[in-house]
């Protein structure tokens, strides 16, 4: 019994040595300059990363620590970046729709959701391209099946974006707009109304306020905020009535920087709205776009230091490829505009993750999902163009060099995480044996 009892301490101090010897994370980022706005950090730190969440963010973590080490030395680690201007849906195709033939103008997907991960954005909002009759199909297709995290905004026409009846306000349905989100809270964060443009003469069955007032009693149904992208139509549309009047505070004001917005005065001067509406509690989104980002308001607004609370692309295939490109090229525009790092960081990550009431998200908190951007920031002379194909000349860029996504490293161009050839094991790839080749041949 004795040495049974004495083999039985053995194991177990066995098994106790080697679970101390056992690495603490699955990952650490060592040496890079941490920037997490959300928790005040910024400053030289290592990033620990355990079952895919956020283990520690201190000084020192030894190497041994982890089953892997990334040198992330002379980069700036930051959270995972958040867009909220995003599109991915269908827009007004419904669950039944037609498959497009090669004739059709139905669009594909707006963009392949996970392209986005290059650019170090870990979470996308896609800004009202379903509605409560097509959001189910962008769930199925695209939310669901995704890499990068995608919520979305629920456009207040049920039928959906580009459906043909965004001016259709029987398609309003604010209750049926709530309901949705109730039912799909996990994934839905808040109300979009846009592309309400048909001009006067206004009438009781096409009011000039009906998709703002019908959004508006969606959001509060839902206790949601709304996403404003709004072409004033004055007298009846003003840009002042909806900045002070009609949007509540939380509410998102997107495309802040669209040439139709009476952003400066004649003289030059910011508008004085614009702060008055930031004390409402208005917030300013960039929702840089095909057509909605000017150097020429941008510039001057920020020099007087009105900067947008959150940096989003409003990104779609319309645009990939023109001027704005990504979120972190977005970023890079207004950090040679000369806002700080730090305030660029601060508008991609917690900003945003607070507009749509998702705490968790824009934060290296220990605990929170570990979704991460290693950023590199490059001096020298960039060209950088906006939607009127105006250039700006700039001595710092932006680059991302890993991406970080619920713990597992899903973009590592440059190969930062990788060992070097000359030490990688000889047989570092085997070509996979399929089960269709033919049986080797012997001699006879």
């Amino acid at each position: 019994m004795n040495r049974m009892a004495g083999g039985a301490a053995l194991v177990i101090a066995l098994a106790a040595q080697l679970l101390a010897q056992a690495p603490r994370y699955d990952l650490v980022l060592k040496g890079g300059h941490v920037i997490d706005p959300a928790n005040s950090i910024n400053e030289v730190r290592d990033v620990a990363v355990q079952a895919g969440k956020i283990a520690a963010v201190e000084k020192a973590i030894p190497p041994s620590n982890a089953r892997k080490s990334v040198d992330a030395t002379g980069f700036y680690v930051t959270p995972g970046l958040v867009d909220i201007h995003v599109h991915i849906g269908h827009g007004g195709a419904p669950l039944n729709w037609f498959e497009p033939s090669a004739d059709s103008h139905i669009p594909p997907l707006g963009i392949l959701a996970d392209t986005v991960l290059n650019s170090g954005v870990t979470t996308i909002v896609d800004a009202g391209s379903s509605g409560a009759k097509t959001f189910l199909r962008e769930k199925q297709e695209v939310i669901d099946h995704s890499r990068v995290r995608v919520l979305a905004l629920l456009n207040i026409v049920a039928a959906g974006m580009n459906s043909g009846k965004e001016q259709d306000v029987s398609e309003m349905d604010p209750q049926l707009c709530a309901d949705t989100i109730h039912q799909f809270r996990d994934v839905i964060v808040g109300v979009k109304t846009a592309h309400y443009w048909t001009a006067p003469p206004w009438d009781q069955a096409h009011p000039p306020w009906a998709a703002v007032d019908r959004a508006e009693e969606c959001g509060r149904l839902a206790n949601v905020p709304v996403m404003f992208d709004f072409w004033p139509r004055p007298p009846e549309r003003s840009y002042a009535e909806l900045i002070l009047k009609k949007m509540r505070p939380g509410d998102i004001h997107t495309h802040v920087f669209a040439q139709q917005f009476p952003i400066l005065e004649a003289n030059g001067k910011l508008n004085p709205i614009l702060l008055e509406a930031r004390r409402r509690g208005v917030i300013f989104d960039v929702g840089h776009g095909q057509g909605s980002f000017w150097f020429r308001n941008a510039v001057p607004a920020v020099k007087q230091g009105f900067i947008p609370d959150s940096f989003s692309t409003d990104l779609h295939t319309g645009n990939i490829n023109g001027a704005v490109v990504n979120l972190i090229t977005t970023m890079s525009k207004f950090l040679a505009m000369g806002v700080p790092l730090e305030d660029v960081i601060r508008r991609a990550t917690v900003n945003p993750a607070q507009e749509i009431h998702r705490p968790e998200l824009g934060t290296l908190s220990v605990g929170r999902e570990a979704d991460i951007a290693v950023l590199e920031l490059r001096k020298g002379r960039f060209g950088y163009t906006d939607c009127g194909n105006a250039r700006m000349v700039g001595n710092v860029m932006l680059v991302n060099r890993m991406t970080v996504r619920a713990g597992r490293i899903v973009y590592d161009p440059g190969g930062i995480s990788r060992v070097d050839w000359e030490k990688a094991p000889r047989q570092y790839f085997t070509t996979p044996k399929l089960s269709s080749d033919p049986p080797a041949r012997t001699e006879q």
